[in-house]
């Protein structure tokens, strides 16, 4: 089982990116997918979780500006980031949850949001 996460990058603020957690080995439309992100020096802190019935949820913080959506034909979810602040800035990883349990997960992407 793979999770590959991908779009990452560098942004100025305002901008937006996409980013792609791809997966091979499971069908991923049974598992809820989180979207965890860890900045410099903070903790890793759960950003957004879409379920496999397609329900969504955010933290607050990114309320109105990330949205999920999934493409189970292509085993990939997706996370777009809009008005990106530098706030945002971390290494994004997106974990495939199962019973509520974290079962695999990816390498990472990093998004750096600065001018």
């Amino acid at each position: 089982v793979q999770l590959v996460e991908s779009g990452g990058g560098l942004v100025q603020p305002g901008g937006s990116l996409r980013l792609s957690c791809a997966a091979s080995g499971i069908s991923f439309s049974i598992y809820a997918t989180d979207w965890y992100r860890q900045g410099p020096g903070k903790q890793r802190e759960l950003v957004a979780t879409i379920t496999s019935s397609n329900s969504t949820n955010y933290v607050d913080s990114v309320k109105g500006r990330f949205t999920l959506s999934r493409d189970n034909a292509k085993n990939t979810v997706y996370l777009q980031m809009n008005s990106l602040e530098p706030e945002d800035t971390a290494v994004y990883y997106c974990c495939a949850v199962r019973y509520t349990r974290p079962q695999y997960w990816g390498q990472g992407t990093q998004v750096t949001v600065s001018s």
